[in-house]
């Protein structure tokens, strides 16, 4: 259970960040969404980790690749709002 509550922690943590770095609107917003940008880019920094043999595959990301994938994560985000991809969640 602390593992999850860790990732949760973790995951805020790198999506904050993530926002503050990324230039642009900085959607999505809110604790979750935060949460769910952090933890999608620990995914992704793993996944690419693990992929070039970086990480092991019994092996996570760290604290700093996890936020290196929030800001791809957030781009990603940014620019399928940006192309009417996905609507914006903050425009109404």
């Amino acid at each position: 259970m602390s593992g999850i509550l860790w990732i949760i922690i973790v995951g805020f943590i790198a999506g904050l960040i993530a926002r503050f770095l990324s230039p642009g609107p900085n959607n999505p917003s809110g604790f979750i969404l935060t949460t769910v940008l952090g933890i999608a880019g620990a995914f992704l920094a793993t996944w690419i980790g693990q992929a070039i043999g970086h990480y092991s595959p019994d092996q996570g990301a760290g604290f700093i690749t996890a936020t290196i994938g929030a800001v791809v994560v957030l781009f990603i985000w940014n620019r399928l709002v940006a192309s009417g991809v996905i609507p914006d969640p903050g425009r109404r």
